[in-house]
């Protein structure tokens, strides 16, 4: 298994999503954690399984929701970027793919 790093701004994102989630039905900001749990797990099993896109990103769909988890692989370490809705614009976290070593990232083995 390669380790993953969550980005802070993505870390972020992710609870923001579960929080709409949840609100929106109580129990689906839960399965939406579950989802994005999975993903990560698969993503961390066999990270260059998604194709690299001109930006040097990785997306893997998040089944359910219209969800894409947006990582680099740099040197057999997963920097998961965003956890992005499929409708939003990339130019909200396409910076953060420059950052090879984030400052206030943590090593995070999967979603607590």
């Amino acid at each position: 298994m390669t380790s993953v790093t969550i980005l802070h701004e993505a870390e972020i994102e992710l609870w923001q999503a579960v929080e709409f989630y949840e609100n929106r039905c109580s129990g689906l900001g839960l399965d939406f954690e579950k989802e994005i749990k999975a993903a990560i797990e698969l993503i961390s099993q066999s990270p260059d399984q998604w194709p690299i896109h001109k930006n040097g990103t990785r997306r893997y769909l998040v089944h359910r929701f219209p969800y894409f988890v947006i990582y680099v692989l740099n040197k057999d370490h997963v920097w998961i970027i965003a956890f992005a809705h499929c409708r939003r614009r990339p130019e909200c976290w396409s910076r953060r793919s420059k950052r090879t070593e984030p400052r206030r990232g943590r090593p995070h083995k999967g979603v607590n």
